[in-house]
């Protein structure tokens, strides 16, 4: 199991599992949040804890989860629900606590400014964009 927190430890999240790779996107909002993002369902691998402020997008589609004393941002969360009730969520992996068992994550690239399209993977890892 994956953990992760904000700065302050008001809120947190868990994977089940760990994660078979990690997402980073060039988006208006992505980009400026810095994100890496690893995705499933909430309630069904994923878990986000503690009370979260929300601020949603102009698409209204989703909800990014953040600290209301800190201000990281841990999750988005999709608004709608699938037809069997599961709703799509990513949470934050440049939360997670063991920054030294992610790095070898493979990193795969999405094109959420022009294309939104998935991008050729490159080689990079999780462990390349980490500082």
């Amino acid at each position: 199991m994956l953990h992760g927190s904000c700065h302050c430890g008001r809120i947190g999240w868990q994977a089940e599992a760990r994660p078979t790779s990690a997402t980073i996107c060039n988006c208006t909002t992505c980009r400026r949040y810095g994100v890496l993002w690893v995705y499933g369902f909430e309630a069904h691998a994923l878990a986000l804890e503690g009370d979260t402020n929300i601020y949603m997008n102009d698409s209204g589609r989703l909800e990014f989860h953040f600290c209301p004393t800190c201000g990281c941002l841990a999750a988005w969360r999709a608004v709608d629900a699938y037809d069997d009730g599961r709703r799509r969520m990513a949470l934050n992996l440049r939360l997670s606590e063991d920054q030294d068992s992610i790095r070898t994550i493979p990193l795969d690239r999405f094109d959420g400014l022009d294309s939104f399209e998935p991008l050729p993977r490159d080689g990079r890892s999780v462990g390349d964009v980490l500082f």
